[in-house]
């Protein structure tokens, strides 16, 4: 069977003739490298049987290499459809983390996302729990953070950009709040998103998110709905997250993307970015430099 091994460097690490020597020698009948990007992205074609024994040779050839390394097979890399998590994965902050910041209390709802994240606790009673923290928050607290503590990943609006022109459709799909997946959505590039939304009264959270609660089972469902629509199949859909609430729609998709994730999601997913930005995405879908959509 024809696979690709995609290899990806940063600006920190990027792509030698060595690095890209080490491993050509690793795969079974490989061709030489396919630059997609020069000095930051190649392809190298092979052949085998068993593409979980080149991953583990590759590991070991490139043990200590700070560069990203992608196999799959050969054909269907360009998908059709992208869900992606908000949090941590197209924006650099946890919104509801920076939320408590204003209220002195990161330290402690932090400490809840994270445990969360890594799949120590169940996604919806962390979120309750932490909304209950923020109980009082002023409408104007949030706005002040959107505009002010959150920043988007780089390599995020050059995805959607490029994924939407050749057909793609790209969903933002997130655990967080409407309030803010809909300016980032905006800002970003997204078809559409889903979120949880929040309960204001007097124009301050009264403590309380509206149901049904969207987590881990509702991201699944929402990959799943929109390949229905779309009609396309379980191959064309690619999908991205750094947390375990997102474990299910990475297992879920064609091409599931651990992106600068906890342990527990980098080990289930097919392929992982955990040093390049968000235009890895692209590179790995075979999009050349001079396709990707900038500015």
């Amino acid at each position: 069977m024809k696979y690709t091994l995609t290899l990806i460097g940063n600006s920190a690490t990027p792509l030698t003739d060595e690095l890209i020597g080490a491993a050509s020698g690793a795969l079974p009948n490989s061709s030489g490298p396919d630059w997609l990007a020069d000095g930051i992205a190649c392809d190298i074609s092979f052949e085998t049987e068993r593409d979980d024994k080149v991953k583990a040779a590759l590991r070991n050839q490139l043990v200590g290499a700070n560069i990203d390394m992608v196999v799959q097979p050969a054909e269907g890399r360009r998908k059709k459809l992208l869900v992606a998590d908000m949090d941590s994965t197209i924006i650099q902050q946890e919104c509801i983390d920076e939320l408590a910041a204003e209220l002195g209390l990161k330290e402690q709802i932090a400490d809840i996302t994270e445990r969360a994240m890594r799949g120590e606790i169940d996604f919806e009673p962390a979120l309750l729990e932490r909304v209950g923290l923020l109980k009082g928050l002023p409408l104007s607290a949030l706005e002040s953070v959107y505009e002010n503590r959150i920043t988007e990943t780089p390599g995020g609006r050059a995805l959607t950009a490029t994924m939407r022109k050749h057909g793609a459709t790209c969903a933002l799909v997130s655990g967080g709040f409407t309030f803010f997946t809909q300016r980032i959505a905006d800002a970003v590039g997204f078809d559409f998103n889903r979120a949880n939304t929040l309960v204001f009264v007097d124009d301050r959270l009264s403590g309380d998110v509206a149901h049904p609660i969207l987590g881990r089972q509702a991201k699944i469902d929402a990959l799943i709905e929109l390949r229905a629509e779309l009609k396309l199949p379980h191959e064309a859909t690619l999908a991205i997250g750094d947390g375990a609430n997102d474990l299910g729609m990475i297992e879920e998709a064609g091409l599931g993307v651990a992106y600068h994730a906890k342990p527990v999601v980098a080990e289930a997913a097919d392929a992982r970015i955990d040093y390049g930005d968000l235009s890895a995405l692209l590179y790995m879908q075979g999009y050349r430099s001079s396709e990707i959509v900038t500015g």
